[in-house]
């Protein structure tokens, strides 16, 4: 009797060891199954927001917060006018095949709900009655898409914020730290060709009902930023706006241009009306007559940087660059 009894004492023990070990198949699945820590964040609206974890099926409504999210290896489910921004953002291609959820100024509420969103990231140029249907679809991140005070900080704050609501901070953090190269390869190629200093003035225009209308970068803008970042002095003597340092101007506006400034500028092939340049102005007396183009100082830009994207654009605007230094 006592030999039994030590006999199961013994086996109860050995189980207990067993145990102990996390040996056991319902000790792995109980640590497999724990759920996602909650993140909390606050928006561009001072609105706080709660996610059950990182989102993964994230719907987009603005070309630039797409941008930050392919960057950052996320796929969104949803992006406002996909045909625009496979057309106008090609430095940071779509890597799926995302569902058209309408206007970046008009999205489809109908189609946003249909895709069952984790997050939805929205710009604060959205009006606020927009904003509020698309809280009642989904949690809605806002995003200050420019701020004329600090354009730079403004793209890395939304990257960085981007970044923590799809657990993708390290990722962001390498983006980062490449833009920063970037620049510091720029800055050394212009002082290497002796345009340290230059004067630049960049701008997009387009032709409406015959008439040729110039949107001058400021130091306001993103592009204006970057090419300060570079050491490049900005030209332009217009005001941008608070948001995004966009001004407004005309042909006869170019003549307050510098002789020796660099003009430059995107268009798009597809958009005859965007390039306006090359087009509509070709035998402009005003246009012609300018001494910067006079000195073949005009340089289209390649298509695809998306002016008012993420570091992906600009890295490729500061190899556009580069490359006229060649």
């Amino acid at each position: 009797m006592r030999r039994h009894l030590a006999t199961a004492a013994a086996l109860a023990a050995a189980a207990l060891t067993l145990t102990a070990c996390g040996t056991t198949e319902p000790a792995a699945d109980a640590t497999a199954q724990k759920p996602a820590e909650k993140i909390t964040l606050t928006d561009a609206s001072g609105q706080e927001v709660v996610l059950d974890g990182p989102a993964e099926k994230v719907v987009g409504t603005e070309w630039h917060e797409v941008e930050l999210l392919v960057s950052l290896g996320v796929d969104p489910v949803g992006v406002a006018d996909v045909k625009g921004y496979k057309t106008w953002d090609t430095a940071v291609p779509l890597k799926n095949e995302p569902k058209d959820i309408g206007t970046r100024g008009e999205p489809s509420m109908d189609t946003i709900a249909a895709l069952k969103p984790d997050l939805i990231v929205a710009s604060t140029d959205l009006p606020p009655a927009a904003v509020k249907q698309l809280r009642a679809v989904a949690p809605v991140v806002e995003v200050k898409s420019a701020d004329a005070a600090d354009p730079i900080g403004q793209m890395n704050k939304n990257l960085d914020l981007l970044a923590r609501a799809t657990g993708t901070t390290e990722k962001a953090a390498e983006l980062k730290k490449a833009f920063e190269a970037k620049v510091e390869e720029g800055k050394k190629a212009l002082a290497g060709a002796g345009l340290g200093g230059a004067k630049v003035a960049f701008a997009d225009g387009y032709v409406v009902s015959n008439q040729v209308s110039v949107r001058p970068f400021t130091g306001g803008s993103l592009i204006g930023a970057v090419n300060e970042e570079l050491g490049l002095k900005n030209d332009w003597k217009v005001q941008g706006d608070p948001a995004y340092g966009l001004g407004a101007t005309d042909v006869e506006g170019l003549t307050k241009l510098s002789d020796d400034v660099h003009f430059a500028y995107i268009g798009n092939d597809g958009d005859e009306s965007s390039t306006p340049f090359t087009g509509a102005l070709a035998k402009d007396k005003v246009w012609t007559s300018l001494p910067f183009v006079k000195k073949g100082n005009v340089h289209r830009l390649p298509d695809g940087i998306w002016m008012f994207g993420g570091p992906g654009s600009m890295t490729k605007y500061i190899d556009s660059i580069i490359a006229l230094t060649k």
